[in-house]
């Protein structure tokens, strides 16, 4: 067996989405990562395979877990090729099975991502070709294999994904509104809360319903992984599948029933709550969600409540005008039945945190792909009472 430089060191690298890279960290030595470190979009951490397994079945904030076979000083695509070739191939794939490639470039002589990707599953057939005259396909939908490329000022890293799909791709999503969230930013919202469970959690705007999914798997100790059926580590040369199904049962053990009214979902579409309740209903406990279909001036909040809601925000849904007008019957629903209660909004448009009326305590950069939006935190306290 090669001897990988993922299994010199035990360590991997954590795709994370940029602005949650700390969350990141402490999510990763939660689940028994070593001296995890952030890095631009993500972390680097040593693992065992234990923990990687862990990892890559409970993480909720990263996207992938890349494991790293090969590192060197590259200049040129044609160098890329035929180190990439004498990599044995062989102990990761079989001629039999699919495979993709995808490549990132940055400050380095090959600057093409697509063509650095090509030379790479070139040099993957090629291999098998020699070694056995049958050559693998490439299927960039699902396949059995991904190997990542990853190129910075001229210092090429050649690695397996050891998530296989993304590890967002939660796969309780089936239905979905115009513009949803990404789940792993759904995750870090929820973690950023600081809620568990232990009181009422209302999204007065739930949409097709990521926040509130990924709020149950944190109350519930739902693994992330929990509807997948396979994982890329399973691919790696030293894959132990008694130790994985040992980590997987733990983790499913670990899983508790929700309080019925503890998470709650309304929106003003009758649509978005059906859709909302569909895509909880394929998780555990699912079912005790509370639903409403209402507009958000009507909502009710006991005291104590966290509030949290990813509204439109005029760049990919509606008008402007329409959105800032939302804004502020939002800003004064919250002021005026929300009191004693913290609220937790995802604004994509900055400039429309001021239509709410209210200043946030806290205010954080979260993009959403392209969308370079914040996390705003209001504490809405309890109104003065007399006598």
């Amino acid at each position: 067996m090669r001897d990988f430089q993922y299994r010199k060191w035990n360590g991997y690298f954590a795709q994370i989405a940029r602005g949650t890279e700390d969350l990141g960290v402490e999510e990763l030595t939660e689940l028994g990562a070593k001296k995890a470190r952030a890095a631009y979009k993500g972390a680097y951490f040593e693992a065992d395979k234990e923990a990687l397994y862990r990892i890559n079945y409970q993480c909720r904030i990263a996207s992938r877990i890349l494991a790293p076979l090969l590192t060197f000083h590259c200049h040129s695509t044609k160098y890329l090729y035929r180190t990439a070739r004498k990599i044995p191939w062989s102990e990761i794939l079989s001629p039999n099975e699919t495979f993709a490639v995808s490549a990132t470039v940055s400050h380095s002589k090959i600057n093409h991502s697509k063509y650095a990707a090509l030379c790479v599953k070139d040099a993957v057939a090629d291999y098998f070709v020699e070694v056995s005259g049958i050559r693998p396909n490439v299927q960039t939908s699902n396949p059995d294999v991904r190997i990542n490329l990853h190129v910075q000022d001229n210092k090429a890293v050649i690695s397996l994904d050891t998530s296989g799909e993304a590890l967002h791709k939660r796969g309780y999503r089936e239905q979905s509104v115009e513009a949803p969230m990404r789940e792993t930013l759904a995750a870090a919202i929820i973690r950023l809360t600081g809620w568990y469970g232990q009181s009422p959690l209302y999204d007065p705007m739930c949409g097709s319903g990521t926040l509130l999914c990924e709020a149950l798997m944190y109350a519930c100790r739902i693994p992330s992984g929990y509807l997948r059926n396979r994982f890329g580590f399973e691919n790696l040369p030293d894959f132990d599948r008694n130790l994985w199904m040992k980590v997987k049962n733990e983790e499913d053990n670990k899983i508790k029933p929700l309080s019925p009214g503890v998470i709650i979902g309304s929106d003003l579409s009758r649509e978005a709550v059906e859709i909302a309740r569909k895509n909880c209903a394929h998780l555990p406990f699912g079912e005790k969600i509370r639903w409403e279909a209402m507009p958000i001036e009507n909502i009710k909040v006991t005291e104590g409540s966290i509030i949290v809601c990813n509204p439109p925000y005029g760049v990919r849904i509606g008008d402007k005008k329409k959105t800032a007008q939302l804004y502020r019957k939002m800003g004064n629903t919250l002021k005026k039945h929300c009191s004693g209660s913290r609220a937790f909004i995802y604004i994509g448009d900055p400039a429309l945190t001021r239509e709410l009326g209210m200043k946030p305590s806290v205010k954080r950069m979260m993009p959403n792909g392209p969308i370079e939006g914040h996390l705003c935190r209001f504490d809405l306290f309890p109104q003065h009472r007399p006598g």
